[in-house]
């Protein structure tokens, strides 16, 4: 796809969508830890370390992101709804296990 100004709009945007869910994950990670330092868990430490290495794996793919050239990108990409699905199921992971340590 060549670059043009609503492309780099477009990229620009995808990143920053996933750079947020990023943050978010990363919030959500904090809390667990937390809760585990606190309450101490097997079960818990062993989903938070799961948890963690998507994490890492997925915030591996920002990473390619942001150094790809714009003309290597091509809409289907901005179409594919699959990562940030990805992302939102983790999110709801963490925050499972975060009520949990809570209580």
């Amino acid at each position: 796809m060549t670059e043009t100004p609503k492309m780099n709009q477009l990229i620009q945007q995808h990143i920053l969508e996933h750079e947020m869910r990023l943050k978010h994950v990363d919030t959500l990670l904090e809390r667990a830890q937390s809760g585990i330092a606190k309450a101490g868990g097997g079960d818990a430490a062993e989903q938070l370390a799961s948890a963690k290495a998507e994490r890492d794996k997925l915030a591996g793919h920002v990473e390619e992101y942001k150094q790809r050239p714009p003309g290597q990108w091509s809409e289907a990409e901005f179409e594919n709804k699959g990562p940030m699905i990805i992302w939102d199921t983790l999110a709801q992971q963490l925050e499972r296990l975060v009520e949990r340590m809570e209580r």
